[in-house]
């Protein structure tokens, strides 16, 4: 959510970070609306103002026995009570236009974010490992699993459809090793408390990270008003929903390992066989909530947590800075870490961490007291994958396949699976 009062001071400066994501100029038409709200806002304000000015004088003609005069003003302010009552829904009215307004224009992009439409505008900062190689011919993932009879997609698609799968066996155990690798790396050293949040949340949770109401066709609703979360940044993060903090609370940063669910809107003819794109998956997500002059170092601390997973596991990755038109709703800057996929012959995304400055604060309405201030200002959220589990493991099976079509257990992930170091000998 935008700050009005920073379009109505700088209207060229949000212009021109709209005009970064590719986006037209909007601060004359939200300045209209704002502008149409604050003169009902004005006119009621004169209204009571003669409301209680005639209240008083009708007093006044009373004490004088000016009858005539009291009834012309008890008239008046019954009128004005009705103007009033009229004007009040009006004001709600215009105030609810500028409110939505405001909700569908994304964040803007911070200085340092680079122009651009898409992912091929998107700046390599950093890459670490040598892309693996076989020297046979290399399988992708659904091709390595189905032949092990561990990965089994036709099953899936009988029960649910397409973009599911059952794992099973050793895969299935590798899968849980990897999410309980990747939650004790980030509560063990990098501070993050292990959280097990919902996974059916109302509007105003999914509403407070962006995803509504721009964005409802992506994810899935129950019957009954739910929304299943399409990651656990929506729950982690509506934890400080409509809450003070104190500036010694903060950074707080919570982890949690949850499934996910996602309609993949607009997916159609994109990676259609394996799990790459899934509507059910999980993912250990990363949260933090920070005071403003904090997010920004708590952004690469961030991505390195997420880093950190993939050289755990050996596995090469690159680190992009995302231009502004490929970054999410939310975000005012965002990292994608790729992973190196031998099959595939490609580096594929397997998390995005994102600095949302206060934009979901805003929506959320979360703030905290500065140290030694009476006032209260909006905290900076930041989310990250770290990292989508899937994804690791197809990056593991991939990497780490050998000629005769078995898997090896990266070193760091052995003492999770129970004396298995070969998937599938």
């Amino acid at each position: 959510m935008h700050d009005i009062r920073f379009i109505r001071d700088t209207p060229e400066a949000f212009d021109a970070g709209l005009s970064k994501r590719s986006l037209a100029p909007l601060s004359a038409s939200i300045l209209a609306l704002d502008a149409e709200a604050r003169a009902v806002t004005t006119q009621l304000q004169e209204l009571q103002a003669r409301r209680n000015e005639a209240s008083k004088q009708i007093g006044a003609a009373k004490a004088k026995k000016d009858e005539a005069e009291a009834q012309r003003l008890m008239a008046e302010v019954s009128a004005i009570k009705d103007d009033l009552t009229a004007g009040d829904l009006e004001e709600k009215a215009r105030q609810k236009t500028l409110f939505d307004a405001l909700a569908a224009i994304p964040n803007l992009p911070a200085d340092d974010v680079p122009p651009g439409k898409d992912e091929n505008d998107n700046v390599e900062i950093r890459s670490h490992g040598e892309a693996r190689v076989p020297n046979f011919p290399a399988k992708e993932h659904f091709d390595l699993g189905e032949a092990l009879g561990q990965m089994d997609f036709e099953t899936a698609s009988k029960m649910s459809g397409a973009r599911f799968v059952v794992t099973r066996g050793q895969l299935a155990r590798l899968e849980r090793a990897l999410g309980n690798f990747m939650l004790d790396l980030h509560t063990s050293e990098f501070g993050y408390t292990e959280t097990n949040p919902p996974m059916l949340v109302r509007d105003e949770a999914v509403f407070g990270t962006g995803q509504l109401p721009k964005f409802s066709e992506d994810l899935f609703r129950t019957e009954n008003g739910y929304w299943l979360i399409p990651t656990a940044e929506v729950s982690l993060t509506n934890i400080v929903r409509e809450t003070i903090m104190t500036e010694a609370e903060l950074p707080k940063r919570f982890t949690a390992w949850t499934p996910c669910f996602r309609s993949e809107a607009g997916a159609a003819g994109r990676d259609t066989r394996g799990m790459i794109r899934q509507h059910q998956f999980s993912k250990v997500e990363l949260v933090s909530i920070t005071t403003p002059d904090q997010s920004d170092a708590e952004h690469e601390r961030m991505t390195q947590a997420a880093e950190t997973v993939l050289k755990r596991l050996g596995l090469s990755f690159r680190t992009m800075k995302l231009c502004a038109g490929d970054m999410g709703f939310s975000a005012r800057k965002t990292y994608d870490i790729e992973v190196w996929l031998p099959g595939q012959g490609r580096y594929r995304e397997i998390s995005s961490c994102s600095n949302c400055g206060d934009f979901q604060a805003r929506r959320m309405d979360a703030r905290y007291r500065p140290s030694g201030e009476k006032g209260t200002r909006f905290v900076h959220t930041l989310n990250g994958s770290g990292l989508a589990v899937g994804r690791t493991l197809i990056a593991v099976m991939e990497n780490y396949q050998q000629g005769n079509g078995t898997i090896a257990v990266p070193d760091a992930l052995k003492p999770y699976m129970g004396g298995i170091e070969v998937i599938g000998g």
